[in-house]
C-alpha cells in the first residue's frame, strides 16, 4: 500500500508534515522534551509557592489582629 493510499496513510503524511514544519522552524523533538520539562518545573514551583502562602496565612502571628475596614459603597 502505497502512502497516500487508504485511511492511514492520509493520518501518516499529515503527522510528516507537521514533524517537517517542526524541524524547519528548528523546533526538534529533544528542543519540545526540554520546553515541556521546564514548563511542568515551572508549574511545581508555581504550586509550591502557593502552598506556602497558604501555610503562612493559615496561622497568623500571635498579637496581630487584623480589623474591619469601613467602605462606602455609594
Amino acid at each position: 500500500m502505497a502512502q497516500g493510499d487508504g485511511e492511514g496513510g492520509a493520518a501518516r503524511r499529515a503527522c510528516c508534515l507537521i514533524s517537517e514544519i517542526l524541524e524547519e522552524a528548528g523546533f526538534d523533538r529533544e528542543k519540545a522534551r526540554q520546553l515541556r520539562r521546564q514548563v511542568l518545573e515551572g508549574m511545581i514551583l508555581l504550586c509550591r509557592w502557593q502552598l506556602e502562602r497558604m501555610d503562612a496565612s493559615a496561622a497568623p502571628p500571635a498579637g496581630r489582629t487584623r480589623k474591619a475596614r469601613k467602605v462606602d459603597l455609594s
